[in-house]
């Protein structure tokens, strides 16, 4: 708690807001408090390390902000908001590693398309968060090593966006931004005890964002403590870009905010099918780490028809497992994506995929990351996916019609957080549980809430899985849900100032 008597601990948009507006709180402060508590627990003390990068003209910008709101107010909806960034985007002034020593010391000198929205309305990007490195897999990279659960230092926080994850858990930052292809923002989110949101592919630009265009998988997007701050985020984030062309395909998909769309009764009455087939990846419904994880769903469920909801339960969709093992890469498109990020990038050090690759510095990265680039391509592999994914796709909206759904709920992931040993030595267990639906059907949007605790102390989730573009119906539902059952809990490492 700072001399003004607000507390930075837990604190939201609208508590950020309500305190500037009070004169007891000024974005100077808030910056810097955040950095107070960035220096006591990522570095030092339990030593969380989801912090690669820090902005040195925070508290400059947050002076400018408070220059501003004395002679006319607030910038903007997320005026004074502090937000730690995923490190595969790119934010002027700041590195952009993607956690690699291929990408050490690389300034791209550029804002994201999204940065720079957010940035308008009054953000402050505080620095960047460690991800799993170049992108995908759990949060370990060979510019940082490993970045520890913050509900138990000896286990993985989750990735690729572990770091974001478990620094909002932290208090490190009000918001911070992840990047999904897999489930790199809902996976991590869940096992640090926060809410996460994939939005549908096309409503947020992916410009100067490693894993953008030409691929269109991925989306960037928010994970906070509160379901409301995801939406207040996400309305500054969604927007067209014509540098990222599918972007074109969200135009006209948003009506209105998604924050003011937020009710705390959505849930009465609304229709929802209960997934209960296991699909994560590596998943062992035998194992007695599943079993943990399903209590806490099984008693989500109960909660859910407390309050109000109406279920399907078990909801089947046909093939399921089947089809979401069809899933596969296209290593050209992959390529193509590589050569356009740093198209344009101050400080690019390689032009191609195949130079990075070529470089003696690729010897250097972690294990798994080096797997994933040299996966072999197979261009029938890749066409059966293209053809599961339009059955699939036609298999979700046929059960969800059939039965009058509004969501499918699942568990956010079926395996409780792995350890961080197991993840760099044999067995190499990474991703560990982790439903792929929504990303594997790229348009359908996924928010995940905290869902309690299992009976070992860890953080698990359940997903609320909507059509395409269903982001807003999806959120009302999520903060419903989190309104009623209140299961967010502030990590025991990371108590104190």
């Amino acid at each position: 708690m700072d001399d003004h008597g607000f507390d930075v601990m837990e604190a939201t948009i609208a508590g950020i807001h309500a305190a500037m507006a009070q004169g007891r709180l000024t974005a100077r402060q808030l910056v810097q408090a955040y950095l107070d508590r960035i220096a006591a627990f990522d570095q030092a003390g339990p030593a969380i390390n989801a912090v690669i990068s820090l902005n040195p003209r925070a508290l400059d910008e947050a002076d400018a902000l408070d220059r501003a709101y004395r002679s006319g107010g607030p910038v903007g909806p997320l005026h004074g908001v502090v937000l730690l960034i995923k490190d595969q985007v790119d934010v002027d002034g700041l590195p952009t590693t993607m956690g690699s020593v291929l990408f050490e010391g690389h300034m791209p000198g550029r804002d994201a398309f999204a940065i720079a929205r957010l940035r308008a309305q009054g953000a402050i990007m505080l620095g960047k968060t460690t991800l799993g490195e170049l992108g995908a897999g759990d949060t370990h990279g060979s510019l940082f090593g490993s970045t520890r659960n913050v509900f138990d230092l000896a286990r993985t926080a989750g990735g690729s966006s572990g770091g974001s994850g478990a620094a909002v858990s932290a208090n490190f930052c009000t918001v911070a931004i992840g990047q999904e292809g897999f489930a790199s923002i809902r996976r991590p989110a869940i096992w640090n005890g926060v809410a996460g949101m994939r939005p549908s592919a096309g409503l947020v630009s992916r410009r100067h964002v490693y894993g953008g265009w030409p691929t269109i998988n991925g989306s960037l997007g928010p994970m906070a403590r509160r379901v409301e701050d995801l939406a207040r985020v996400l309305d500054g984030m969604v927007g067209y870009d014509p540098q990222d062309p599918v972007t074109a395909l969200g135009v006209g998909r948003v009506s209105g905010s998604f924050a003011a769309g937020l009710d705390v009764g959505a849930l009465r009455g609304a229709r929802l099918g209960i997934l209960r087939e296991p699909m994560g990846f590596g998943t062992d419904p035998d194992s007695e780490d599943f079993a943990l994880v399903d209590a806490v769903f099984n008693r989500a469920v109960d909660e859910l028809r407390d309050a109000g909801a109406e279920l399907v339960d078990p909801l089947v969709i046909p093939d399921l497992a089947a089809l979401l093992a069809t899933r596969a890469r296209d290593m050209d498109e992959e390529a193509a994506m590589f050569a356009t990020y740093v198209a344009g990038s101050a400080t690019a050090p390689f032009a191609t995929r195949a130079e990075a690759m070529a470089s003696p510095r690729f010897a250097q990265v972690l294990r798994g990351a080096r797997e994933r680039w040299r996966a072999p391509a197979s261009a029938e592999r890749h066409h059966a996916y293209l053809r599961a994914r339009q059955t699939l796709m036609i298999g979700l909206h046929d059960v969800m019609a059939r039965h009058r759904l509004d969501a499918i709920v699942h568990k956010a992931v079926e395996h409780q957080p792995t350890l961080i040993s197991e993840g760099l030595n044999p067995p190499y267990r990474d991703q560990t549980g982790a439903p792929h639906l929504n990303t594997f059907l790229v348009f359908v949007p996924s928010v995940v809430v905290p869902a309690g605790f299992t009976t070992a102390g860890l953080p698990a989730g359940i997903t609320f899985l909507g059509r395409p573009y269903e982001d807003a119906a999806m959120l009302r539902l999520a903060y419903a849900y989190e309104q009623a059952s209140m299961h967010r809990r502030v990590p025991a490492a990371v108590r104190g100032i």
